[in-house]
């Protein structure tokens, strides 16, 4: 087998994406929706992507189980073995266990990425040549690695990765693709905070894309959460067996609901960053899908049938026939979506998420 027979990508697709109500709910979450309107979904536009780096047999998506038949509705090119489904949702590390679990026992020279189905990427060659590095890198070195984004402004939505002067870097006709040491990881900051970050050179935006070889990560499990492992992990191996599935849903819940950043990042000592100009949005608001549209005017549409008349710093999203036409609104979301009506200051947007909770509690 080459190297990259060994490399894997594990897609995560499990999140509900409540900031994005209405578009995005629990029973069809924003991974799985056309939201830039160009007729693929998030989740297939990573798909895409992770084509471009390794055989589509070595593409791996995490999921919640209820979301199982509109994995494999939109990636028809998945098996059913593709789809790792978690029984409840425990945030990002057990199901990065689980993964490793999973691919250990399928090959255990095994090297993955670990990247959100969410994302958005414009630079895609650049994006590719650093992903196609980390994998050999990380397949090579005794590193977990992650990609940081160089920050473009003094954001106070994304955690920072402080790091320090390059250790390794490759060298292309277009582009330098360095390995820096990461020395901190820092929470989400306020603004003052955000633009000493910026002003000092010395910090990228935590992504949440990872690289590792598969023996390095569950040995970082091992030592820094070995509770998770000790849940998941028994005797006789069930993973990438018939058995995987049952076992899963008499254990999984048992495990700590925890991020891989707690979990093991902020905490390991052989944790290394590519910095990476890649065109990347995490859309993870519909502020953020405003941003990475927005136009000289600030005001953005997203549908075939909407008219607006002296407005600044708008989205309105709508995929309905009936015309929609707004004057005179200004730092506002709108979305028209058959289920509910959103009119919401932009400014407050970080709210959004409150109220869908609190009109899931009205519900019950």
């Amino acid at each position: 087998m080459t190297q990259t027979s060994h490399q894997y990508i594990v897609i995560m697709a499990g999140g509900i994406g409540s900031r994005f109500w209405p578009a995005s709910t629990e029973d069809k979450p924003k991974q799985f929706l056309d939201i830039l309107g160009i007729g693929r979904t998030l989740l297939q536009m990573t798909w895409d992507r992770a084509k471009q780096l390794v055989p589509a047999s070595n593409i791996f998506i995490v999921t919640h189980q209820k979301y199982e038949s509109m994995v494999l509705k939109q990636l028809p090119e998945a098996t059913r073995h593709q789809v790792l489904k978690e029984p409840v949702m425990r945030n990002t590390a057990p199901c990065v266990a689980y993964a490793a679990l999973r691919l250990v026992a399928l090959d255990p020279e095994s090297t993955f990425a670990v990247l959100p189905s969410d994302h958005v990427i414009l630079k895609e060659e650049s994006y590719l040549k650093i992903l196609r590095h980390a994998l050999d890198y990380a397949a090579s070195n005794n590193a977990l690695v992650t990609l940081g984004i160089q920050p473009t402004r003094p954001d106070t939505g994304y955690g920072y990765i402080q790091y320090m002067k390059a250790t390794d870097a490759l060298i292309t006709s277009d582009q330098t693709i360095e390995v820096c040491k990461v020395s901190a990881f820092k929470e989400k900051p306020d603004l003052e905070t955000a633009k000493k970050y910026l002003q000092s050179g010395q910090f990228l935006w935590n992504a949440g894309m990872f690289v590792w070889k598969t023996s390095h990560i569950l040995a970082a499990f091992q030592k820094l959460s070995p509770g998770i492992l000790d849940t998941l992990a028994t005797s006789p191996n069930p993973f990438n067996t018939e058995q995987e599935e049952n076992w899963l849903q008499k254990v999984y819940a048992q495990t700590e609901k925890i991020s891989i950043d707690y979990a093991i990042m902020e905490r390991a000592d052989n944790v290394y960053t590519i910095p990476a100009e890649i065109g990347w949005s995490d859309l993870g608001t519909w502020q953020s899908l405003h941003a990475y549209l927005s136009d000289a005017k600030d005001t953005v549409t997203v549908g075939k049938n909407i008219h607006l008349a002296d407005c600044s710093d708008v989205l309105v999203v709508s995929d309905n026939l009936k015309p929609v036409v707004i004057k005179g609104l200004h730092d506002f979301i709108v979305v028209d979506d058959p289920n509910a009506l959103l009119i919401y200051p932009k400014s407050d947007e970080q709210e959004i998420r409150e109220v869908v909770a609190m009109i899931s509690a009205q519900q019950l």
